[in-house]
């Protein structure tokens, strides 16, 4: 069949003013979402690129006229520093990370990146600090000197990791690598362990699929340490989780909001209108990718944000405040 290209193209035209009215924008509105959206996630092997690509399908499904690219990266610093070279339109960030970046702080000491802004929460991640019980380390102070993944490198999970420890007077001899060098390092019994997000009150999928082949234990936080991580690290918090070993009680381990954030010179209102709204309506695609997310109230969240420290981008802020 012969397709007519005028024919063609007032179709696709008509595809995309559904899809802008859609999102709650006007007609005139419709040539500033950005057509082309690269959306910056995390290592493959982590849980959260799970989730990162029902993101992409989800907003995709909301601005069907856009193209929208998902990349595997190193995680929260990683995709800050992309987006300040403008390869990332919208990148994982967790919050500790993005005050950090706005501040001039940690990583981003003399590289403030003041116009960092949130469109959207997705989770509270937990910062799984695990060993195996080989290794006979039961407790935060015997990691002193001993092997430890700290995280992907150039992840949030890496360098809160190391601020913890820190806080902690703790020196582990840091092996940083991705998380399938974590998992291989310790079934060699080349490291006692390795530090990884998990989501929500869990534990992330690649301890529990370590687990099938070697014993671990969580390693928890006493109420001390937590006063001096809270004291020395803006925007976390702590989380009771589940320990992993069977008979041992629950463990408080750090915890942070993790979001999807931009650069507010990089992207117009439309578009963190068009992108918070899509998330949004297409929720249940991420509730698919992670059941857990089936109670997270995504508007109080996202508005959360805000309180921590980190600024939503004004067209999502107008989107999320009109959620009823």
């Amino acid at each position: 069949m012969q397709i007519n290209p005028k024919r063609a193209g007032r179709r696709a035209l008509m595809f995309a003013a559904a899809g802008a009215l859609g999102c709650g924008l006007s007609l005139g509105a419709i040539a500033q979402v950005k057509g082309t959206l690269v959306l910056g996630s995390t290592n493959s092997t982590s849980s959260h690129y799970t989730v990162s690509a029902a993101m992409a399908k989800a907003i995709k499904a909301g601005i069907p006229a856009a193209n929208i690219s998902h990349i595997e990266t190193g995680a929260s610093v990683d995709n800050v520093r992309r987006l300040t070279r403008n390869e990332l339109d919208l990148g994982l960030i967790a919050t500790d990370t993005a005050i950090q970046a706005i501040t001039g702080t940690g990583p981003f000491n003399g590289r403030t990146v003041d116009d960092l802004v949130a469109l959207y929460s997705y989770d509270i991640s937990v910062l799984n600090v695990a060993v195996s019980q080989e290794s006979k380390v039961s407790s935060l102070k015997e990691l002193a000197g001993k092997k430890l993944n700290p995280g992907i490198r150039g992840s949030g999970a890496e360098q809160l990791t190391r601020q913890v420890f820190t806080a902690l007077g703790i020196e582990p001899a840091y092996q940083p690598g991705t998380v399938k060098d974590a998992v291989e390092a310790i079934q060699n019994r080349q490291i006692v362990g390795y530090s990884k997000y998990g989501p929500g009150r869990g534990v992330d999928s690649t301890l529990r699929e370590l687990m099938v082949t070697t014993p671990m234990r969580l390693l928890g936080f006493s109420t001390d340490d937590q006063a001096k991580i809270t004291a020395a690290v803006r925007g976390v918090g702590f989380t009771q989780i589940p320990n992993v070993m069977q008979g041992e009680p629950a463990v408080n381990a750090p915890s942070v909001l993790i979001v999807y954030g931009t650069r507010r010179s990089q992207m117009n209102d439309d578009t963190a209108f068009a992108i918070a709204k899509a998330i949004y309506d297409n929720r249940q695609m991420l509730i698919d990718a992670w059941p857990h997310l089936k109670d997270f109230d995504f508007k109080a969240q996202a508005l959360a944000s805000e309180k921590i420290g980190v600024p939503l981008h004004p067209g999502a802020r107008k989107f999320w405040e009109s959620v009823k």
